[in-house]
């Protein structure tokens, strides 16, 4: 694997670490500038709501951009936003920094995965997408941690400091390792916008936001199902946490393999399959420290097993692949945005077990798309040529 692509592998992990280390610093952050816990958790929702609306209108005002230059923009803007989060002494410029925080986050991501893709042959695109996003995996293993620990210390001002100063040291580093990349042909609106009206590309960017939808809404609530189910609380769930975080990091690296081995469709099919039934079953299973362990990396490995296939699968529908990738970066923001709402309903009127069952029912509709998909003939094909044989026939 190409070592650039692990570079930017790297500012994916500075922009996702901005991202999920606001939840170690809610309480600094509130006791510091007086404000509620719930008040301090809206910096989560600022950010998430920023990404999904930033992510597609950025793809398109950049899109004659050079790449290696807009690599570099987004994760200085990013750093910007993060030392705009240090320096605020009141509310909403905290709020302010962590939206332009989130454009910086929606500007690079789409853009390295894109980026990243063009280094490899595209039976090895899986991998690829695997590398990036795994840097969003390792920022949701250490972020939270990250931000708990050096929180104290530190203090919420010196978190957001120090991860701005992680995304200029990825900026520098892109500036001296990548080549310059010419922008793609220029094309109008109306051609660039032509792949999201493909119906399938509607489908994938339905099952992102129903695939996310049903594991945050389990994730978000994970502490009190796991009170509820096997009265695990404190030390005991943070360890547990961090076995779903090396669960996420097998699942997407085995999803980018198995991506470029089998194909997309398989990929996912046998992803949700395995989702849906590990979900299901977790209240069930979740009853001991063991169990909850086992079941938690389980569902961890599947569930992170999704996002290469879909990203991979979104290049091979057609032209326009920087904007159907930021599409898909909205729609899993809004997956997740919608995730805290619908769980919360369900806890209120049936109570947090019945939010598992709810998931996996969400998982097998996700599974009911992909073999809709499957049907395609044109999707057959591309799926027929990640098998060895069809790449050593082609490469004869």
């Amino acid at each position: 694997m190409c070592a650039r692509i692990y570079l930017l592998a790297g500012g994916a992990f500075a922009v996702g670490t901005s991202a999920y280390v606001v939840s170690g610093v809610l309480p600094a952050v509130s006791s510091e500038l007086h404000v509620s816990l719930t008040a301090a958790g809206q910096l989560a929702t600022a950010f998430a709501l920023s990404y999904a609306v930033g992510a597609p209108l950025l793809s398109t005002l950049t899109g004659r951009w050079e790449r290696r230059t807009l690599l570099i923009a987004a994760l200085l803007l990013a750093a910007a936003g993060n030392l705009i989060a240090a320096v605020a002494t009141t509310y909403p410029l905290l709020i302010a920094g962590r939206v332009v925080a989130a454009l910086g986050a929606a500007a690079y991501t789409p853009a390295a995965t894109l980026f990243a893709t063009g280094f490899l042959p595209p039976h090895e695109r899986g991998r690829a997408v695997a590398v990036v996003f795994g840097g969003l995996t390792f920022a949701l293993v250490l972020g939270v941690p990250a931000g708990s620990l050096l929180g104290g210390s530190l203090g919420y001002r010196g978190v957001f400091a120090l991860i701005a100063a992680v995304a200029v040291a990825f900026a520098v580093a892109l500036r001296a390792a990548l080549p310059r990349v010419d922008a793609p042909p220029a094309v109008s609106l109306r051609e660039r916008f032509a792949g999201a009206a493909d119906r399938r590309v509607q489908t994938v960017l339905l099952m992102t936001v129903l695939g996310v939808l049903g594991t945050m809404s389990v994730y978000i609530y994970i502490v009190p199902l796991l009170d509820e189910t096997a009265h695990l609380t404190g030390g005991v769930v943070g360890v547990l946490l961090l076995v779903y975080g090396l669960g996420a990091v097998l699942g997407n690296w085995l999803g980018g393999r198995a991506t470029d081995r089998f194909g997309s469709l398989r990929t996912l099919t046998v992803a949700m399959v395995g989702f849906a039934v590990v979900v299901g079953t977790l209240s069930l299973t979740a009853v001991t420290v063991a169990g909850a362990a086992i079941a938690l990396f389980v569902w961890s490995l599947f569930t992170w097993a999704f996002n290469p296939p879909i990203q991979n699968l979104l290049l091979e529908l057609g032209s326009g692949g920087g904007l159907l990738l930021a599409l898909n970066a909205s729609a899993i923001y809004l997956g997740a945005g919608l995730s805290a709402i619908v769980g919360g309903l369900v806890i209120q009127l049936l109570g947090v077990q019945v939010l598992p069952p709810i998931a996996a029912v969400l998982g097998l509709i996700v599974l009911g798309l992909v073999l809709t998909l499957r049907r395609n003939p044109e999707l057959q094909l591309a799926e027929h040529l990640k098998q060895p044989e069809a790449v050593a026939a082609t490469a004869d």
